[in-house]
Order: structure tokens, then C-alpha cells, then sequence
């Protein structure tokens, strides 16, 4: 049975397929432009998991980010963007979707430069996304798997790193049968974005023996009937 992590990167999505049974084992490494690539390259996959939201407020801030940034406390809780309201997806520029985002959120808040700078990647999940294909399609936060692997500990350095990169690497070495840091990093990606899209891997196969858990357990629904959530 295959699976696949999925993470955003310079030259657009990067995609670690693996095969779970007995042992978890990457077997490919590739980039595509798009996600609308991503789920045709995946189709045969039982599970996906993506860092990027899936199910998006209209109104207020959504619960798992929330409960991401509480669970990574005090350590890696910055790695955390809040996600957009959906309203702001149609902005122009950076100044339009704070303008759109305090107009439509309950709490006036604007939006981060960092979510905004993965605005297009957020539309390009959302423009994809259906209730129906999200039963196969998850949204992750690698440092909330991390933070799994790790005996639900945050970890104690960043990934940018010589020894935060270690220490992930160290990390997937223990769930992997083979090791994801052999395999070459394509172009256009980066070692993180692969030890990333490797962790949502993990996750994923996570997904299929339904052993996953929940950011919030009880997940709400948005306006498309969207479960927003994060698995771990």
C-alpha cells in the first residue's frame, strides 16, 4: 500500500511516496509545479498528507492552528502560520488581503507575511479540495509529527539547523526501514522540504491503518464542509 507526504517548495510541491506493511520505505522523490499534479501523481495512493490548510474560516481564527502553536509550545509554536480567512485567497497584494482579513475578522486581524507569501499554494489546495477527496487528502504540520516521533516533545532546535537537521533526520531514521536522507533532494527543493514532505509520509500511512491523531479531536466544519483540522 503506498502513501504520500506532500510540501511545499521553491519550484512548487514536493512529494515523498512511500510504501507502508511491515516497515515503512520511501521509494520516490519528485517535485511538481501544481497540486492539481500532485493529486494526479498520488491517485493511487491510500493516503496523503500536505502542509498547507485544508478547510479555511470566513470569520475567525481556525482551531487547529490554535491548538498546533498550544501543543508545540514554548519551542516550535512560531512554526505556525495562521491560516487566511477565506475571503483574503482573492487578494491582489499584500496590503488588499490585510484590508480583506481585518474587514471580515472577528478579532480585525491582519494577516501575516509569512501566510501571505503561501497564498498561492493555500489557493491552489482550496481550489482543489472537496469533502469527498479529503477523506483521503490531510492536512499535516510536520513539526506537530515531529513532535510524535519525539515522544510528543517539541524539538529543541530549528530546522534550518545543522543539528535541528539531525535531529529530524535521526527522527525518520527510527520510523523509516530505509533512510529518507539518502535519497538525492530534487531540484527546486530543499534537505528540509524533503525531510518534511518525508515526516507527512509517515503521518500518512498513519492516516491508512487509522491510527492518526486529531488537532482539534472534534474538528469543525467550514462554509464547503471542510473538516479543518490537523493530523498527526
Amino acid at each position: 500500500m503506498d502513501v504520500a507526504g506532500v510540501d511545499g517548495c521553491p519550484a512548487g510541491w514536493l512529494v515523498a511516496i512511500a510504501t507502508v506493511g511491515q516497515s515503512l520505505r520511501l521509494q520516490n522523490v519528485l517535485v511538481v509545479p501544481t497540486f492539481e499534479q500532485v493529486l494526479n501523481r498520488t491517485e493511487h495512493c491510500e493516503a496523503i498528507g500536505v502542509d498547507m490548510p485544508i478547510g479555511l474560516s470566513e470569520r475567525d481564527r481556525r482551531r487547529p492552528d490554535v491548538e498546533a502553536r498550544r501543543v508545540l509550545r514554548p519551542l516550535r509554536h512560531g512554526s505556525v502560520f495562521p491560516s487566511p480567512l477565506r475571503q483574503v485567497l482573492f487578494a491582489t497584494d499584500y496590503r488588499e488581503a490585510c484590508e480583506i482579513s481585518q474587514r471580515f475578522h472577528i478579532e480585525k486581524k491582519k494577516i501575516s507575511k509569512q501566510t501571505y507569501a503561501l497564498m498561492r499554494k493555500i489557493r491552489e489546495v482550496d481550489d482543489s479540495m472537496t469533502p469527498q477527496l479529503q477523506e483521503r487528502v490531510r492536512e499535516v504540520h510536520p513539526e506537530v509529527c515531529f513532535g510524535a516521533i519525539n515522544d510528543h516533545q517539541p524539538l529543541d532546535d530549528h530546522k534550518s539547523t545543522s543539528t535541528g537537521e539531525q535531529q529530524r533526520r535521526m527522527l525518520l531514521a527510527s520510523v523509516f526501514a530505509n533512510d529518507p536522507a539518502e535519497f538525492d533532494v530534487p531540484v527546486g527543493a530543499a534537505q528540509d522540504d524533503l525531510y518534511d514532505a518525508c515526516v507527512a509520509a509517515w503521518t500518512a500511512g498513519r492516516i491508512a491503518y487509522e491510527t492518526a491523531q486529531h488537532l482539534p479531536d472534534e474538528p469543525e466544519r467550514d462554509a464547503r464542509g471542510l473538516r479543518m483540522e490537523i493530523v498527526y
